[in-house]
């Protein structure tokens, strides 16, 4: 996996940001027009424009308009309570779950509106993955976890097939040489790095279009997150991956292009690289450089 080279010392300084106030928040340097760089993705695979979100009166995401590749890996960054994730959540209907919550603007899955009312959401959801912050194995066997999906959605015919499609799932999630001899122990019975793979697995076992990572290395070890970076590299081969998290070092080293939130708001989208070494608004240089997080 080919290394981002930036200045570490800069990500680095982001253990030591300082919380800015509301008030601060409100100040003219924290204004912008319009989001910077380009939106626009050469061959999209999900395409957003002008979404908003309410939870109730309070607006959590502002007129976002942003294009997923194919085969690409977006990472999405900004301090917490930006809206990164709420914007994540969208992309799969997650926000139908929460009460009061209620999402406008255009989403669209290979130029089919997701949130049309003739939309099933389980069947977007299949299209449509999500790897949560924390793992979340379901109360079954290694197997099972893998197999539930598969089972579900009618994708195996034979248990011959399901079991093919068990261990592809967790090859493809460098697991299957940890837990080939153990397939019947309970999936919580894995260390967090080994749950949070095996809910990878979970996920691309009914072959996705797209998987959203909700800060899935958060709760994770060094050498556990290694091995889930090392495993978005290979996914992405395969798979269109959207990633919030608040480790710079890991967006720079995982992703093709970044998105920066602030507020509600896109304040700017572009090649990770660019983005990182030479950034075009000063919102996203203050976070970059570590003034505040």
């Amino acid at each position: 996996m080919e290394t981002l080279a930036v200045n570490e010392a800069a990500l680095e300084a982001l253990d030591q940001t300082v919380e800015i106030t509301a008030d601060e928040m409100d100040k003219p340097e924290f204004k912008f027009d319009k989001t910077v760089g380009s939106i626009h993705s050469e061959n999209p695979r999900m395409v957003m424009r002008n979404v908003n979100v309410h939870y109730g009166e309070k607006q959590a995401i502002h007129d976002v308009s942003l294009d997923i590749g194919a085969n690409e890996v977006i990472a999405m960054i900004g301090p917490s309570g930006c809206g990164k994730s709420t914007f994540l959540r969208c992309m799969n209907r997650m926000n139908d779950t929460i009460e009061n919550c209620t999402v406008s603007g255009d989403i669209k899955l290979d130029d089919v509106n997701i949130y049309d009312k003739k939309q099933d959401v389980v069947t977007l959801r299949a299209r449509v993955g999500m790897v949560f912050q924390k793992p979340n194995p379901f109360p079954k066997s290694i197997y099972e976890n893998v197999a539930y999906g598969p089972r579900i959605h009618g994708l195996a015919g034979s248990k011959a097939q399901l079991d093919e499609i068990v261990r592809n799932s967790l090859e493809r999630a460098g697991l299957w040489s940890e837990v080939k001899d153990r397939l019947d122990a309970p999936g919580t019975s894995l260390s967090g790095g080994q749950q949070q793979r095996l809910c990878i697995a979970r996920t691309i076992a009914v072959s996705p279009e797209v998987i959203l990572m909700d800060e899935p290395c958060s709760a994770l070890d060094p050498i556990a997150t290694a091995k889930i970076e090392e495993l978005i590299d290979e996914l992405r081969q395969n798979f269109t991956i959207a990633i919030v998290t608040h480790s710079m070092q890991q967006a720079a080293r995982v992703s093709q292009r970044t998105a920066y939130f602030h507020l509600g708001y896109l304040v700017e989208v572009g090649e990770t690289s660019n983005l990182f070494t030479n950034p075009s608004h000063k919102l996203t240089e203050d976070y970059i450089t570590g003034r505040f997080g």
